[in-house]
């Protein structure tokens, strides 16, 4: 694991964080639906800082709590999504072409047939008699796999897995990461009217970015570096996740190591907790329910729930196939088809890409309930079923494990 995390530190930073954002996720929906409507937990996130009439408001623009944590925290989340990208990409898994060819075809295998799902169930859905409309805008929905989620849950229902699984799970969740921030870049990177003056500030501070990588520089500076971008970016209307992760692959890979040691801690179990808490909050009651069987939350759970393990695992056993890839050592079919099915816990990427696809909609179906609403329903029913049916094919592949052995173990995930 040269210039990484070692992976079991690694794995136990994943895994506690997956278990606080359980907690989080649990607190949110219970607050929401404390106090009516217009509850403490909504007023809090529709408050917005800082006050048009402070010092403030001369450097940042006025936002809601709730915008302040898309745009402001989880620019941290993403800085470090790009830092463990960029050292993957330098040192780890993906440095290697024949280590890095299961995971990384079996993640767009992930991504693609989800998304098919998806869009099919919203636009020739209506043989499932479903209720209210269609919305094609999420089909970036359930594409993504949740580190921190799939992680906790293979510590509670995946153990004595071989590690080649582990780090199977681990770099396709990195690459499904990777196929995320492009998605985004794509489709959601203008967030408001483009300010010319900022948007060239952003490119003349990542170029210096790159300036700076040539020269021996401390892993700080590169920390302030990043902040001047997020604030170009913040203010020119392109998203900040996309700049962030931009700022991160600048980095040089010494640095990048640090910076990414350094910040994990706080991007898991504050930035993300934060908001967990602040994106899971969905208000609950019976007129809500006739909603779930609609189009929105069917399109994303089936898209995690079934959309997923086919994706990965039609596309893992293709390469296989093709011997472009070897089967990972020591592991089962059925330990694979768990792990492909854990792979359909979606959370806090999904929950991202969900604010971004449904947040400017103003949209209200009867009692109203809004796609935007509908959408995290649907994540974390996908999430929740993912793991249970994740942890019942493991738990059935261990009792059947001496039946379980590839005809050929033609070695590692790595080809060793």
């Amino acid at each position: 694991m040269n210039g990484r995390l070692r992976l079991p530190h690694f794995i136990q930073i994943e895994a506690a964080s997956g278990f606080i954002l359980v907690a989080c996720a649990a607190a949110a929906i219970v607050f929401a639906n404390v106090g009516g409507p217009h509850n403490l937990y909504s007023r809090v996130l529709e408050y917005g800082w800082p006050a048009p009439d402070s010092p403030f408001a001369r450097v940042f623009p006025v936002l809601a709590v709730r915008e302040w944590v898309k745009e402001g925290l989880m620019a941290i989340f993403f800085f470090v999504v790009g830092l463990e990208l960029k050292n993957e990409f330098a040192t780890g898994q993906l440095s290697d072409r024949r280590a890095a060819m299961l995971p990384i075809v079996a993640a767009l295998g992930g991504m693609i047939v989800p998304a098919a799902i998806y869009y099919y169930i919203n636009t020739h859905g209506g043989f499932l008699l479903l209720a209210d409309q269609g919305n094609v805008h999420g089909w970036p929905v359930p594409v993504a796999t949740d580190i921190a989620f799939a992680v906790a849950a293979l510590a509670v229902v995946g153990r004595g897995l071989p590690p080649s699984l582990r780090i199977f799970l681990l770099t396709l969740a990195v690459v499904d990461d990777l196929g995320a921030v492009v998605l985004i870049a794509i489709l959601y990177t203008v967030n408001a009217p483009i300010d010319l003056v900022y948007l060239a500030g952003t490119a003349v501070a990542l170029a210096a970015m790159l300036l700076l990588s040539r020269r021996r520089t401390a892993a700080w500076i590169y920390a302030l570096a990043a902040l001047v971008v997020w604030w170009l970016a913040l203010h020119s209307g392109v998203n900040t996740s996309v700049a962030a992760v931009a700022a991160a692959f600048t980095v040089p890979v010494h640095q990048s190591t640090q910076l990414q040691k350094a910040l994990r801690h706080l991007s898991s179990y504050i930035v993300l907790p934060i908001f967990a808490f602040a994106a899971a909050g969905v208000p609950l009651s019976l007129e809500t329910l006739p909603h779930l069987w609609s189009y929105v939350p069917v399109g994303i759970a089936l898209g995690l729930v079934i959309g997923k393990p086919i994706g990965v695992l039609a596309a893992s056993y293709f390469v296989i196939a093709i011997r472009w890839a070897r089967f990972p050592t020591d592991a089962g079919h059925w330990q694979l088809v768990g792990v492909a099915c854990l792979c359909g816990i979606g959370f806090t990427m999904s929950l991202f890409i969900a604010a971004l696809a449904f947040g400017g909609s103003t949209e209200l179906y009867s009692e109203g309930a809004s796609p935007g609403d509908l959408s995290r329903l649907g994540i974390m029913m996908g999430s929740l079923l993912s793991l249970v049916v994740g942890g019942i094919v493991l738990s059935f592949a261990k009792r059947h494990r001496r039946h379980d052995e590839p005809e050929e173990q033609a070695g590692a995930i790595n080809g060793k």
